[in-house]
């Protein structure tokens, strides 16, 4: 029966609708995949966690962001428990908003920090490494997407430590190829990076509207031409909705940009708002990846479930420079091409 309140009004006795909802702190959550095995890591301890604690120390001593914190990589102890950590300049968060990034989007940043060549400096300066990575969030808020701020503070490095090799993981610079010119104009990088992220299909799904594969291919391609003695180098994901045969075909399309160096890996997704996880290939595949790229004429390619474009970054480097390198890279197939043969070497390390 209605109910007659004040006025004479009736209203129904039916539940309104907000009040059926459950809050949101009882609902319940939804169930989070297990992770396939190989993806089990392991934390440091003695004295590789007092390498781990020392690098961590240097990096909020000198105020700087490290992209292992803000992607939230699952290779970060084992990185800083060997005294490696891969840099984040121009700020904390970017300007874009991919869907399958940890990094916060921001429309408007702050200024670019004026100290931070020289606080990056410190703290390389302040840690024993061979190689460093220089990584970057993209500033379409600036003319030049940041190229003239990513130049001092690779020029910075260098004149402090000028035996440690460099490396930047650059954004695509709104395809600017002037502002590319720029940066690379007597730079002391050895490798210049860029990720093309996912196949071309999956651009609109994964990526942010201002990315695209074509415009990314075209800023290692130039930057091939502009420096060809500076080794170039890009990342695949893998778990986005590709399939084998896409893969491949990207590669193809990296190696026609004359890219030297490539890695693939596992996608895992941040967060729950983050894109979905969409398959994970058992290990082996990696393998097939790894020999197919050496075959297409790559100097070198990490591919495996953990591996990311920025882990043991030195490791493959120094590898590609010397194919009779016998460290190793636990988790990872890797392979460089001989100088005298077009045979791959061989330098697998078995999967965990």
């Amino acid at each position: 029966m209605p109910r007659v309140i004040q006025g004479g009004a009736k209203v129904s006795g039916k539940q309104l609708p907000m009040a059926s909802k459950t809050p949101p702190a009882l609902r319940p959550k939804p169930k989070r995949e297990r992770l396939p095995t190989w993806f089990k890591t392991t934390l440091p301890s003695g004295k590789e966690q007092a390498l781990f604690n020392k690098t961590k120390a240097a990096v909020k001593d000198n105020a700087l962001h490290t992209v292992c914190q803000e992607a939230r990589c699952p290779n970060i102890h084992d990185c800083w428990a060997s005294g490696d950590a891969t840099f984040m300049i121009a700020g904390q968060e970017c300007t874009r908003g991919c869907r399958f990034c940890a990094v916060g989007t921001i429309k408007t940043p702050p200024p670019l920090d004026t100290n931070e060549p020289e606080q990056l400096a410190d703290a390389v300066d302040s840690m024993n490494l061979r190689h460093v990575v220089i990584t970057v969030v993209n500033r379409d808020d600036l003319p030049d997407s940041g190229a003239e701020h990513y130049k001092q503070c690779i020029d910075s490095v260098h004149v402090r430590r000028p035996e440690i090799t460099l490396e930047l993981l650059c954004s695509d610079l709104a395809g600017d190829h002037e502002a590319l010119e720029h940066l690379l104009r007597d730079s002391p990088l050895s490798v210049f990076a860029h990720n093309v992220e996912c196949v071309p299909r999956l651009d609109k799904t994964v990526r942010d509207h201002r990315a695209s594969f074509s415009q990314s291919l075209e800023i290692l391609r130039q930057a091939k031409v502009l420096r060809p003695d500076i080794i170039t180098k890009s990342s695949l994901m893998v778990g986005v909705g590709e399939t084998d045969e896409e893969i491949t075909e990207a590669l193809h399309l990296l190696r026609d940009a004359n890219v030297d160096l490539i890695t693939i890996g596992q996608y895992l997704a941040p967060s729950s708002k983050h894109l979905a996880v969409d398959r994970f290939p058992e290990p082996e595949m990696y393998d097939v990846w790894a020999k197919d790229a050496i075959e297409m004429g790559f100097a070198g390619i990490a591919s495996g479930p953990l591996v990311r474009s920025s882990f043991k970054a030195g490791l493959l480097l120094r590898k590609t420079l010397d194919s009779n390198n016998q460290e190793t890279m636990p988790g990872a197939y890797v392979y460089v091409a001989q100088h005298q043969s077009d045979s791959p070497t061989p330098l697998k390390t078995e999967m965990e």
